[in-house]
C-alpha cells in the first residue's frame, strides 16, 4: 500500500472519542488516539498503564501497515457502530516512556 493511500484510510481515524489497535515488534494489541497524519508520518497517542497519561509517537508511514481490528468495534455512540477498527501495524520496537 502506497503512502498516500494508507494516510487516506488513517485520517478517517482522526477522532479524540476513537481509539484504534498497534501493534509494535515488542508489544501487541495497544490503544492509540490518532492525532495526526500526512503522506510521510503518523502521529498517535498510545494509551499508557497510568490513567492520564498518554505516550505521544510520530512514527514514518514507510514503517506502518494498515490493517483491520475485527476483534473490537467503534466507541461513539452518537456514531452508527462499527464492527471493525483500524489495525496498525509498525515494523519497530515500542519507543520507551520516559
Amino acid at each position: 500500500m502506497e503512502n498516500e493511500a494508507k494516510s487516506s484510510a488513517i485520517r478517517r481515524w482522526i477522532d479524540p472519542d476513537e481509539r484504534i489497535t498497534v501493534d509494535f515488534d515488542d508489544a501487541r494489541d495497544l490503544n492509540a488516539e490518532v492525532k495526526g497524519c500526512t503522506t510521510e508520518i503518523v502521529s498517535l497517542a498510545l494509551e499508557t498503564a497510568f490513567p492520564h497519561l498518554r505516550q505521544n509517537v510520530t512514527i514514518p508511514l514507510g514503517e506502518v501497515e494498515v490493517g483491520e481490528d475485527r476483534g473490537k468495534y467503534t466507541r461513539d455512540p452518537e456514531k452508527p457502530l462499527q464492527h471493525a477498527r483500524l489495525r496498525l501495524t509498525i515494523h519497530q520496537k515500542r519507543p520507551q516512556l520516559i
